[in-house]
């Protein structure tokens, strides 16, 4: 079923991504983790539609957010991010999705990792958590090019100066000024050090490019953890969730 959302609000989150703020009358809710399609329509009848993230928490207020990274040769995500205006409506199918999402009845603990713009759907839970009041503990590991490319920057900030999520960074590319580590990928001892330790029997959610969510996954299980606690959300070089 497909529904009509109305942009209320945009925000650049880097250079080439940016996060919609739609409301739409007919949401049935969401959980986070899930995601939606998104279908545009040109006057001569051709259609395209992609599958996005959702950043935002459930809430009463039948609004949701989607964070749309522009891709070069992309036939959706250059409109949605350089033309759409404030006012304009979008064809909404969702949500979609049940085995990648965190509920608020979970307590155990939570590892997030991400690599670039697979941060979208854990910011949901990291949201959810908060709106919901859950003391589940979090933790997340950011993979991601350079300082620049950091999605929600402001908000990930906040979360660490209050302590509320212990965040790790990895720079892939380019390192903060005076950052202590050099560029680096997800390896074994980013692992062993950053994520939660097997005994306390964490559920893991990897999201990312393909071959990043199967490297910290083999990462994981080599290190002791069951892939029955490991969920992933992946993505291809179209950025269609997978």
């Amino acid at each position: 079923m497909w529904r009509v959302g109305t942009v209320l609000a945009l925000r650049d989150e880097t250079a080439s991504a940016r996060t919609l703020t739609l409301e739409v009358p007919d949401w049935p809710g969401h959980v986070a983790g899930q995601h939606v399609d998104v279908r545009l329509t040109a006057p001569d009848g051709y259609s395209a539609a992609r599958s996005y993230s959702i950043a935002s928490a459930p809430n009463p207020e039948k609004r949701l957010e989607i964070t749309v990274e522009r891709l070069p040769d992309g036939e959706v995500s250059p409109y949605l991010t350089q033309q759409l205006i404030v006012g304009d409506q979008l064809e909404l199918r969702g949500p979609i999705g049940g085995w990648f999402v965190w509920r608020p009845e979970q307590t155990e603990p939570i590892q997030l990792i991400a690599g670039g713009s697979g941060i979208v759907p854990l910011i949901a839970m990291i949201r959810s958590r908060a709106s919901a009041g859950s003391s589940a503990p979090f933790r997340l590991l950011y993979s991601v090019r350079e300082p620049a490319a950091v999605f929600y920057r402001e908000e990930l900030r906040t979360l660490t100066d209050r302590g509320t999520v212990r965040i790790t960074y990895a720079y892939t590319r380019n390192v903060p000024k005076d950052w202590p580590l050099p560029a680096r990928r997800i390896n074994a001892n980013l692992i062993a050090n950053a994520t939660w330790p097997s005994t306390l029997s964490p559920t893991f959610y990897i999201c990312g490019p393909t071959s990043f969510v199967e490297n910290a996954s083999g990462l994981l299980t080599v290190s002791g953890h069951s892939a029955q606690r490991i969920r992933t959300e992946r993505f291809g070089p179209t950025g269609d969730r997978r």
